[in-house]
């Protein structure tokens, strides 16, 4: 029932801020208890998990990421928008947006979206 699909430029140049939109639909993102996340996959890595943004709007990120990602939300539109500055070839890979049922467990996910970054 929940249908979740991510939106964005493919392509992104080194330095600049890569921003991702997930929109919702079939179930509210405000809704309790959910957690609403962002995850990636490079070429030959495993799912990263980067951070997300509770039913609350409280926000949580990777370590390896807080400096540079920023989840915010739109509850009239019923999306959440990653936002990743300073971005790098490393940072190359496909973005999914993905409901957090409780516990680390995905019960809803977006189909991908693949972002490159180069000049």
């Amino acid at each position: 029932q929940v249908h979740l699909q991510e939106s964005g430029p493919g392509l992104v140049k080194p330095s600049q801020t890569l921003s991702l939109t997930c929109t919702v639909s079939g179930g509210s993102i405000t809704t309790a208890y959910y957690y609403w996340s962002w995850i990636r996959q490079s070429p030959g890595e495993g799912l990263e998990w980067m951070g997300a943004i509770t039913y609350r709007g409280s926000t949580y990120y990777s370590p390896a990421l807080k400096s540079r990602a920023s989840i915010s939300r739109d509850t009239s539109k019923n999306q959440f928008t990653l936002q990743l500055t300073s971005v790098t070839p490393e940072d190359t890979g496909v973005y999914y947006c993905a409901r957090d049922g409780g516990m680390w467990l995905y019960d809803y996910w977006g189909q991908g979206t693949q972002v490159t970054v180069s000049s």
